[in-house]
């Protein structure tokens, strides 16, 4: 039995999403800084409206089966570059980190992409978060380059479906 479950964040769900964005913790190997609220209520405006755009893709809200617990948000975003590629990625409340959420987030993100045109996954992550790395790499994401992004370090790792 699943452990999770997903359903893509409406207008209703933005004091999660802020819950997310606001935690240093969380927010410390993505963009380096937590998101203060007024942009984060643009960025959510944002991600609404992709939502709309495509039945699979999207942001969703990942909480836990038994619960109901807000656990974090995962994403599948389609490259603007090419209509059969997609990043995927995910972010995990402190509280929730591990319990091999950020695995079953991947999977379930993988899933939905084989449902779609898609051809190919992207991830991008902070080179330091080992945790993140191993996820990506056990669901046969390999890397294909170090560099910098926006002035923070990344690394992009691909797999083809």
């Amino acid at each position: 039995m699943e452990k999770l479950h997903a359903v893509k964040f409406r207008e209703q769900d933005f004091n999660d999403y802020y819950r997310l964005v606001s935690n240093q913790a969380v927010m410390a190997q993505i963009t380096e800084r937590a998101i203060p609220l007024e942009e984060a209520q643009a960025n959510f405006e944002k991600l609404l409206v992709r939502n709309g755009l495509y039945e699979r893709l999207g942001s969703y809200k990942i909480y836990e089966a038994d619960t109901n617990d807000f656990v974090g948000l995962g994403h599948l975003t389609r490259s603007e570059e090419s209509k059969e590629e997609a990043e995927i990625g995910y972010m995990i409340l402190p509280e929730h980190w591990g319990k091999k959420y950020g695995t079953e987030v991947a999977r379930m993100l993988i899933e939905l992409a084989e449902q779609t045109e898609l051809q190919k996954l992207m991830a991008i992550i902070d080179p330091a978060n080992r945790a993140s790395r191993k996820i990506l790499v056990n669901q046969k994401f390999a890397s294909e380059k170090v560099c910098e992004m926006d002035g923070l370090p990344a690394e992009i790792l691909y797999r083809n479906l």
